[in-house]
């Protein structure tokens, strides 16, 4: 196993980089394309959500596979290399298996605890298997990472550590006080009709709302959610649909917009929501600069990553660019989950406007206290891992243990054919009982060893044993490599 992960997220990069940097549905089964076309990648795929791109692959060489995949991802991206190389970070091996696994635990999300990761796992998974370029050990990882990840949410309290980004969000706008106090009665705008979008609206449902107004760009799935709101029964609340043309007008309605599009532009300037609060606008005073993030070569982040000062410089430029908050009573209540952005930040420097946006939840919950089960899921976490390159490592000797019976079985037939030519009369019930002697001995032979080459396998440094009994039983390559190909081209092997 020879597995890489190169990626950013909100713990090494500001969001001013993360949402350039953001990745197309189409551009990521074309950087998919371009990493199995690059010599060192034989298998990638690429997890991409709203605060992290990370894209992994089986390489045959570190350092080579390391600058290539970053050399991609600024081309994908269209961040330059050098501006994306500082905040990037690198697994390998073991350490990669490890980063996916609290990936899909939580324990790296915005949020500690959040689910909805898993469900980006699985689709990152899922891409892969569509672009055929997921082979045997990204599919095995990411199936496993989601079994870790259940079972993390099923054997702790990890959910109490964190809630959802929607739920973060509600509660940082609500600004201390009971959330479905602060809901009671408002009139929520919701923008976008995606996963997302859809998790909001059912949250700000429950959480007591009166009315909700859905605009997307396709009426036809605001319209869907609207229909999946008015079937939620118990939560009381009115909701319809809109047009995206009409959220000027419902701006000026709404006291809480939550918003989550798919957009490469701004869905709400501050122009915007200043002239639905019928508030002057200035642009000079309102404009927020983002300083230009430090540029290295991958020398010096390798140097970075091992300190954690990318970390760090991040966490610095991101609490630079966060825009100050408008002070006095909140007419208006902006919570901001898209990346790139959709609300002008801007925005928040206007009288009675609160917006809370991907940046400002970073900073909430690096200062929010641990759960007592992030330390239990920690532990799960190893537990997985070791036993994942167990299972790697003894899987890698599956195939030439399978050849070696295979030759055994060749063997014994030829043998039996023999037999059949030097004793042409035996009749078939003496056949039968010389054939399955034969075959006991022979078993009996190679079951002890079998067994034991893949117990030795299975441990740190077994990689050789294959090797060696490829060499001490004269086996062909060729048969080794097509057990191999017989086991990954299983149509039944690693599908969701």
């Amino acid at each position: 196993m020879s597995l890489l992960v190169v990626g950013l997220s909100h713990r090494s990069a500001p969001v001013s980089v993360l949402e350039r940097a953001s990745l197309a549905a189409e551009t990521q089964s074309k950087l998919l394309q371009d990493a199995l076309a690059a010599e060192p990648a034989a298998e990638a795929t690429v997890l991409a959500t709203c605060n992290r791109i990370e894209l992994y692959a089986d390489v045959d060489k570190f350092h080579a596979g390391v600058a290539e995949l970053s050399t991609l991802l600024a081309q994908h991206s269209g961040v330059g290399l050098d501006e994306l190389t500082p905040y990037l970070y690198v697994h390998y091996e073991d350490r990669a298996v490890h980063h996916l696994f609290s990936v899909a635990c939580g324990l790296d999300s915005m949020v500690v605890g959040e689910g909805q990761i898993l469900g980006q796992i699985k689709d990152a998974l899922a891409l892969g298997q569509e672009t055929h370029t997921a082979g045997r050990l990204l599919n095995d990882l990411f199936q496993q990472s989601l079994r870790v990840g259940k079972r993390a949410h099923s054997e702790t309290g990890i959910d109490r550590a964190g809630q959802s980004l929607v739920t973060f969000g509600l509660q940082q706008l609500a600004g201390g006080a009971d959330t479905a106090d602060w809901a009671r009665g408002k009139r929520a705008l919701v923008i976008g009709a995606g996963s997302m979008s859809s998790l909001a609206a059912a949250t700000l449902a429950r959480t007591g709302v009166a009315e909700i107004v859905v605009a997307n760009r396709t009426r036809a799935r605001a319209d869907r959610l609207v229909e999946i709101l008015g079937q939620a029964g118990g939560t009381g609340v009115t909701a319809r649909a809109v047009e995206m043309a009409a959220v000027s007008d419902e701006l000026t309605r709404a006291d809480v917009v939550v918003s989550c599009t798919g957009a490469t532009g701004l869905v709400l300037t501050g122009e915007t929501v200043a002239g639905a609060l019928g508030l002057p606008f200035d642009a000079a005073a309102t404009a927020v600069e983002a300083p230009a993030g430090p540029a290295a070569d991958l020398d010096q982040h390798a140097a970075w990553v091992e300190n954690g000062s990318a970390a760090t410089t991040a966490q610095a430029v991101r609490r630079a660019t966060v825009p100050a908050q408008s002070t006095g009573p909140v007419r208006l209540a902006l919570l901001d989950l898209a990346m790139p952005r959709d609300i002008d930040g801007a925005a928040a420097r206007l009288d009675g406007v609160r917006l809370v946006d991907i940046e400002s939840l970073a900073e909430a919950s690096a200062d929010a206290p641990m759960a007592a089960d992030v330390d239990h899921v920690r532990t799960i976490v190893s537990d997985e891992v070791a036993a994942f390159g167990a299972a790697q490592r003894a899987a890698h000797i599956t195939p030439t243990v399978v050849a070696l019976r295979t030759m055994a079985a060749d063997v014994v037939a030829g043998e039996i054919a023999r037999l059949d030519g030097r004793l042409p009369d035996l009749d078939e019930k003496q056949r039968a009982e010389i054939t399955q002697t034969v075959r006991r001995v022979v078993d009996k032979l190679l079951h002890a060893p079998t067994v034991r080459v893949k117990q030795l396998a299975s441990e740190p440094g077994g990689a050789g044993y294959a090797d060696a009994l490829r060499e001490l039983f004269d086996l062909d390559p060729q048969t080794v490599a097509a057990v191999s190909r017989a086991d990954l081209n299983d149509p039944n092997r690693g599908r969701s």
